[in-house]
């Protein structure tokens, strides 16, 4: 068994410009490594590369140079192996509206050579919560059931990783839970490796072991989530005041903004600075405290530290 789900190393996809375009290099040299049994998030703008990614791991695009290897089998050397040992739920809605969904398992679990005896379409469904609509056509699905539908076939060859790509974009917040309570239960009791990509960095901050953030191309961090949330070290402490105060704390690093609740929200860095400090500052401006917390950094701020910072290195 491979000690990593997934290695990628160097990387290349270059697109060959249309008409008068240039080429363009969509994926600059990618050095990743998936450990077996993580939920593992890859996060990026738009254009950054990840569907890319996605695909060249999907076996739909070809890569340009550099190795990719899936559970243990070299991509190039191994491709139906590498390829059975990953399922991957897309983000369009790529269903035959004619098969039932029974159907469409089957279907798909014969492309991939699963012999009829070990099929588990209908235990599948149940899992998905499809079984009631086992005989219904995928055109009169709704549109969750459909997602429902995409993340069932992703499973039908029992692969080792399974990516999901936008699994909950525009979905409601019931199939939301409902996926990733599934997603939870296939890491927990079959320590299938998960790669998720989400626009909701919410939901990757609460699901993901470990994160990886693509722009233009490239890898510009990975690490465990707690530690990506750990490099940005501004802090905030919100005070309400028992009263509308008559001036703002001031110091050298604050930043002050007043909320339209009347707290205040005082913006500070760790490194420069401490929490006794603030509170001093406060104390300095007449304000008598009725309330106070502090709000840490999320994976918003760190998202946008990383790849605004790679932005303005490429310009510079």
């Amino acid at each position: 068994m491979a000690e990593d789900a997934i290695r990628i190393e160097g990387l290349r996809k270059v697109y060959g410009g249309q008409g008068k375009a240039p080429a363009k290099e969509a994926l600059r040299g990618i050095d990743l490594t998936v450990p077996q049994g993580s939920v593992f998030g890859l996060l990026g703008p738009n254009g950054a590369g990840k569907s890319t990614l996605i695909n060249i791991l999907a076996g739909l695009v070809i890569k340009t140079a550099g190795r990719v290897t899936i559970w243990g089998f070299d991509q190039d050397v191994n491709p139906r192996q590498s390829r059975a040992s990953i399922g991957v739920m897309p983000q369009e809605l790529n269903l035959d509206p004619f098969f039932t969904p029974r159907g469409a398992l089957e279907v798909q679990a014969g492309l991939y050579g699963v012999p009829k005896a070990q099929r588990r379409s209908d235990e599948i469904l149940a899992m998905v919560g499809l079984e009631d609509k086992a005989e219904a056509y995928a055109r009169t699905l709704s549109g969750g059931m459909r997602r429902r539908l995409l993340l069932a076939k992703a499973l039908v060859h029992q692969p080792h990783v399974l990516v999901l790509d936008e699994p909950t974009a525009g979905v409601d917040i019931e199939l939301r839970q409902m996926l990733w309570e599934n997603v939870r239960r296939l890491n927990r009791e079959l320590g299938m490796t998960v790669i998720l990509t989400t626009h909701y960095l919410e939901e990757a901050e609460e699901m993901c072991n470990e994160i990886a953030i693509i722009n233009d191309g490239a890898v510009v961090a990975r690490d465990a989530t707690s530690n990506l949330l750990g490099q940005i070290d501004a802090r905030t402490m919100v005070i309400q005041p028992e009263e509308t105060p008559a001036r703002l704390p001031e110091g050298e690093g604050l930043e002050v903004e007043t909320r339209e609740d009347g707290s205040l929200a005082i913006t500070y860095h760790a490194n420069a600075t401490n929490a006794e400090r603030v509170l001093d500052a406060v104390r300095a401006a007449d304000i008598r405290i009725a309330d106070v917390r502090t709000e840490q950094a999320d994976l918003e701020d760190v998202f946008l530290s990383l790849t605004r910072g790679a932005h303005d290195s490429r310009t510079a």
